[in-house]
């Protein structure tokens, strides 16, 4: 880890099914990292019964939406204990400047500051084919592809032999159409701001899953603590 900052703060950008979560497990691996989303940040909190996990689980008991500032204060607890010395990946958060300029603040009130936030880049036509093809075998969650990736025994799953198959319901080519115009509405703004800090890096996201680790890997091996 002696390439990058110590306890490094890396973003992961990027729409959905741009494959941030597979790439930050591996990321994970290689450098020692811990992945923290927005949504595992809340579960966790709340099953601990933090300050701040108890003050989600009111809202979401609710029905209301955890504000930005209890995600904050969850983010601050998490970033306080042991098992993250070593850097953390943000995935899912922030989404918006708004939250990515409260994020420089609470960074900044522990002497940290976010080392490189690193776009995955993807072609929105070939996202929705990417998306609206994938399921799953429902025994082991295999996963499979309409284009890409069938089984070797149509309707059988490699890995278990299990005959059942299922797709999320919202992998269809006119919902992720949805979801990528609201990523590039809501949180795309956030590749300019890293920008202007001289801290964006863009990744092509599109090759194969190997191909793109190793292009994060060379990214991040060439970032250097910050001044």
């Amino acid at each position: 880890m002696s390439e990058i900052a110590n306890q490094p703060v890396l973003i992961l950008l990027g729409p959905p099914g741009a494959g941030k979560g597979t790439q930050a497990r591996r990321l994970e691996e290689r450098f020692g990292l811990v992945q923290l989303s927005t949504g595992d940040l809340l579960r966790a909190a709340v099953a601990a019964g933090s300050p701040a996990g108890r003050e989600a689980k009111a809202v979401m008991e609710a029905g209301g939406l955890v504000s930005d500032e209890i995600v904050l204060a969850i983010l601050r607890e998490r970033l306080s204990q042991p098992d993250v010395a070593g850097g953390v990946i943000l995935d899912g958060f922030p989404r918006t400047t708004g939250q990515a300029e409260a994020l420089d603040t609470l960074l900044a009130a522990e002497g940290r500051r976010v080392t490189g936030a690193i776009s995955m880049e993807v072609d929105d036509a070939a996202m929705v084919a990417r998306i609206a093809g994938r399921y799953t075998c429902a025994g082991c969650g295999e996963g499979y592809h309409d284009s890409f990736k069938q089984p070797k025994r149509a309707g059988i799953c490699d890995a278990c032999g299990g005959t059942e198959m299922k797709r999320r319901p919202d992998d269809t080519a006119e919902t992720v159409a949805v979801r990528l115009e609201a990523y590039h509405s809501e949180t795309a703004p956030l590749i300019s701001y890293y920008a202007g800090q001289n801290l964006l890096h863009r990744v092509d996201a599109m090759g194969e899953i190997d191909a793109v680790t190793t292009d994060l890997i060379s990214t991040i091996e060439g970032l250097r603590q910050p001044a």
